[in-house]
């Protein structure tokens, strides 16, 4: 039922999102506790307010008014996906070179299943990364289809 709910809620969304020149990031329907929640992440290149999550909340719930997919009561939340923003396509991957990401692997790639570093490159079959290794700066390369998920990372000194 999940990824039904999930398939039309991003129907519903997605013309929203377009002409409010906004895009999706990702969409969660999951239960916590006693309470459903479906959680719609949205972002643009200039980054989105809590107004446009507040429109983009106003216009979903009314088409999901209309259409009712979930047949229970539940909780929507509209948000930016906030500074650690999950790389979920290519697109995401593209537009993280230069950037510090974290990414965990299916199966270790020299020895390791999970990388932190600066995405350098990707060319749609590779992820690149630079990674420090005891204190020396490595590449590392990542075949994409064994990344299991991605992330920005938030560098703290």
């Amino acid at each position: 039922m999940s990824k039904k709910v999930t398939e039309t809620v991003e129907q519903l969304v997605t013309p929203i999102l377009n002409e409010m020149g906004l895009e999706l990031v990702d969409i969660e329907y999951v239960k916590e506790g006693k309470n459903w929640f479906l959680r719609v992440f949205i972002d643009s290149d200039d980054g989105v307010d809590i107004e446009q999550c507040g429109v983009v909340s106003e216009k979903l719930s009314e088409k999901l008014d209309e259409v009712d997919p979930i047949p229970h009561n539940y909780f929507l939340e509209v948000s930016s996906p906030g500074a650690e923003r999950p790389l979920k396509n290519e697109k995401d991957f593209v537009k993280a070179i230069g950037k510090h990401v974290y990414i965990k692997t299916y199966e270790p790639i020299a020895g390791e299943k999970q990388f932190e570093g600066e995405l350098t490159a990707f060319d749609g079959t590779t992820v690149t990364l630079s990674v420090k290794d005891r204190g020396r700066q490595k590449t590392v390369a990542i075949p994409y289809e064994k990344v299991a998920s991605a992330r920005l990372a938030v560098i703290f000194f």
